[in-house]
């Protein structure tokens, strides 16, 4: 007897739901990634709170001071959170969020560099744990918001109005800032000495903020702390040259951004002088271009002489020292332009 095997084939359209059924199934981990961007988040949270906990300890007047070993062996001894961070070697962009942060706290009000980043780290820290509750990151960044807006409200309210021209005040809200310090010893003589210096570069009238780009602090080997003092006018660490003029009274200066010195050409050529009749016309001609400028620089009236530091030939050669120094003309050479701007 012959015996018959019937098979059902599904339909079309069945066969087409079973194939899509499978794909999905199959696929499924590949393209479920959720946990990938949580990871990420607490990453970063964690490297830029890692920063706020390494300068922790150097917050307020009972902090500790860090030391830091830059590249080239040089240590500094610091609780500056400013200089801390300035020195540290930070590679994570979250990380290095924290440093401009306190970059940005160092120019706007030139104090509570620390303090900043280590609120900064506390925020980030009570975000990792309201992540870890579900709650979405856009509803916890709404809320900062809200509350920036109340802190501001508050502090608003309990602020004081000041007038630049309270200096008593003044001295003490930079002795207040120096009491964290190196130097908080000497607060009573570096206060005043920084608040006549803000004093100088201001009008108390109408200025709202200072540019600490117009002083300048110059540090020089030996001496203490005690030593130091406030020149109003601006200090050169070059030595003048030896004009025979050491002291000038009523001085009007002139800063030259060129060289008193013979041209040269601008590709690197040679010129061969064959005869001595040639040799002394060279002479003659690179005397009469240099008299001619020093007498220009005379004629305008200057006695005191600012050469701008040249890498391409000799800012001040030896000729034109002789027709100043006739001139009567004080000379310093080789300075940099971000120490007169």
């Amino acid at each position: 007897m012959a015996t018959k095997t019937a098979t059902a084939k599904p339909s079309a359209p069945a066969a087409a739901k079973i194939a899509v059924a499978g794909g999905k199934g199959g696929n499924k981990k590949q393209f479920k990634d959720k946990e990938k961007p949580t990871d990420i988040r607490l990453s970063n949270i964690e490297a830029a709170k890692a920063v706020a906990d390494a300068i922790r300890t150097s917050l307020g007047p009972k902090g500790m001071d860090k030391m830091i070993q830059g590249k080239t062996g040089d240590v500094t001894i610091t609780n500056d959170g400013a200089t801390i961070l300035k020195e540290m070697q930070v590679f994570h962009p979250a990380a290095r969020m924290l440093v401009e942060l306190s970059k940005a706290q160092d120019i706007e009000a030139g104090d509570g560099t620390t303090s900043v980043v280590v609120i900064c780290g506390a925020l980030l820290d009570a975000a990792r744990k309201l992540l870890q509750r579900g709650i979405h990151p856009t509803t916890i960044s709404e809320a900062f918001q809200v509350a920036q807006s109340k802190a501001v409200e508050i502090l608003t309210s309990i602020s004081q109005p000041m007038k630049l021209s309270d200096t008593e005040s003044l001295i003490k809200m930079a002795s207040t800032s120096l009491n964290s310090k190196v130097v908080s010893q000497y607060s009573s003589l570096l206060a005043p000495l920084s608040v006549e210096a803000i004093m100088d570069i201001i009008d108390p009238e109408t200025a709202t903020n200072v540019n600490l780009k117009d002083i300048r602090v110059v540090a020089k080997v030996g001496g203490t702390v005690e030593d130091t003092r406030l020149v109003k006018g601006i200090v050169l660490t070059q030595k003048a040259q030896a004009t025979g003029v050491h002291r000038v009274e009523r001085a009007k200066v002139a800063l030259i951004q060129f060289c008193l010195s013979p041209p040269k050409t601008d590709m690197d050529n040679q010129v061969v002088i064959s005869d001595y009749t040639q040799m002394d016309r060279i002479l003659r001609e690179e005397r009469a271009y240099i008299l001619d400028l020093c007498k220009k620089i005379k004629k305008s009236g200057a006695n005191v002489l600012l050469i701008q530091k040249s890498i391409l030939r000799d800012a001040l050669n030896d000729m034109a020292l002789h027709f100043l120094t006739k001139m009567k003309v004080l000379v310093v050479k080789d300075i940099e332009r971000d120490e007169i701007d």
